[in-house]
């Protein structure tokens, strides 16, 4: 299967630059891979869709404001700098991307928080990839909360606001670790949640730290041949214990987003059940892949030719969900990240 298979246009009046407010008023599209059939619900009417004894499986990783403005040594340049992943905490030593990148070198030292701190760089990675050494005496996630913007994808035309650090954030995150939230997840309320307890759905909690990766397209033609980005991932004891009874009374795993997809299906046992496991997970799902654990899949409307949409094609069918693209796009669903919920069953 060749990657220009997955390429479509999306009306740029359809990119969702802000969330659907309240959460579950967004709208949902229930889509049948088997007839290829698809119904157009709002998202509050998920819970129908769900039987006593199934499992909601979600991410609760939290996404923390890792876009930080600073000041260039002695030039005073703006320099933005996404902070990645913290690699030595004991050291201060963290992954980010810079830009413009051609301003900053070797030993250039970059301030924030009107010069309160700095970082220095310390190695070149990528093209706009740096490795840096902050220099600070309080916690750095208390000031990256306090300074930082939220790092919206890049085809989110508008600045981020406070208010993003509400919205662009599951209501049932714990775990900070993610430069991007599941998207997925986005459109769930706690009073939703309370509802399929109630209808006595089993919610079981994973963790995924989505990295810069995910904004990132794939660029080799033959799929074969994309290395995908790693994510570090948590599947607790208690989790497993839910899904795997839920696989074992013959359940629906409901799947909310791709990086719950990625953490379940890296984690399989030979019995066809999931086992507890954390670590580091590279694994690239797409046409054709026979999904071990998750047989629902929550997701959304993704951008062309990004390892989600091809995820979503592996579970949907590579034909059935592009007819469903182009009927989101004729029924005006909104895309992307902040844009409206796709479910597959």
């Amino acid at each position: 299967m060749k990657l220009s298979e997955f390429r479509y246009t999306v009306p740029k009046n359809l990119v969702a630059n802000y969330p659907a407010d309240p959460r579950d008023s967004s709208k949902l599209m229930v889509l049948d891979r088997e007839t290829g059939e698809a119904e157009n619900k709002a998202f509050g009417d998920i819970v129908s869709y769900f039987r006593k004894g199934d499992c909601l499986v979600l991410n609760n990783t939290r996404v923390f404001p890792a876009r930080l403005h600073g000041k260039k040594e002695k030039t005073n340049a703006n320099i933005e700098v996404m902070l990645l992943r913290e690699l030595k905490a004991e050291e201060k030593i963290w992954d980010v991307i810079v830009d413009p990148a051609r301003k900053v070198r070797i030993g250039n030292k970059i301030y924030f928080d009107d010069y309160k701190f700095y970082c220095e760089i310390i190695d070149n990675t990528t093209s706009r990839g740096r490795t840096v050494r902050f220099n600070y005496e309080d916690d750095i996630y208390k000031i990256i909360e306090r300074i930082g913007q939220m790092p919206l994808p890049e085809y989110i035309k508008r600045e981020p606001s406070e208010l993003d650090k509400d919205t662009y954030q599951t209501v049932y995150a714990q775990e900070t670790g993610s430069i991007a939230a599941p998207s997925a997840g986005l459109h769930f309320t706690k009073n939703i949640i309370k509802k399929l307890q109630k209808k006595g759905v089993r919610i079981a909690y994973v963790t995924l730290h989505i990295g810069y990766g995910a904004f990132q397209p794939v660029d080799v033609e033959d799929l074969t041949k994309h290395k995908m980005h790693s994510e570090y991932f948590e599947i607790p004891k208690e989790s497993v214990e839910l899904i795997n009874r839920t696989l074992k009374a013959k359940g629906n795993v409901f799947a909310c987003g791709a990086s719950v997809t990625r953490a379940l299906e890296s984690s399989v046992l030979t019995s066809g059940t999931v086992k507890q496991n954390r670590g580091w997970t590279d694994k690239f799902v797409y046409p054709p892949y026979e999904f071990k654990i998750v047989n629902r899949l929550i997701t959304g409307f993704h951008p062309p030719k990004s390892t989600l949409m091809l995820l979503s094609a592996a579970f949907a069918g590579k034909d059935t969900l592009i007819e469903a693209y182009k009927l989101a796009a004729k029924e005006e669903y909104r895309f992307f990240a902040y844009g409206d919920a796709l479910m597959i069953k």
